[in-house]
């Protein structure tokens, strides 16, 4: 199953894992000083959120292609079968 991005839908999750990326160089350079750990716990925390939503972004913009029609067919899989494989990556995620 091949998801298509177009515009700010790419922007968008570019943007979420970029901040993500940035937040974790932040936790390494953290625990590199030996900062506090609630604080290198706060960051962490925001990370894992940014990629949680980067993840949930990717996952709806497929669930939103394969409602509208636009996989079915391109890897032999059913409408009901790429439904069950993004609700399994939707489960990943939670």
């Amino acid at each position: 199953m091949e998801l298509r991005f177009e515009g700010d839908e790419l922007a968008s999750v570019l943007n979420r894992l970029r901040r993500a990326q940035g937040q974790i160089s932040g936790v390494v350079r953290m625990i590199e000083e030996g900062r506090d750990c609630e604080d290198v716990v706060t960051q962490l925390a925001a990370a894992s959120r940014a990629l949680d939503r980067a993840g949930f972004a990717i996952i709806a913009t497929g669930l939103q292609q394969c409602l509208n029609g636009e996989q079915e067919g391109t890897d032999g899989a059913t409408t009901e079968q790429m439904k069950a494989r993004l609700e399994k990556l939707f489960l990943s995620l939670a």
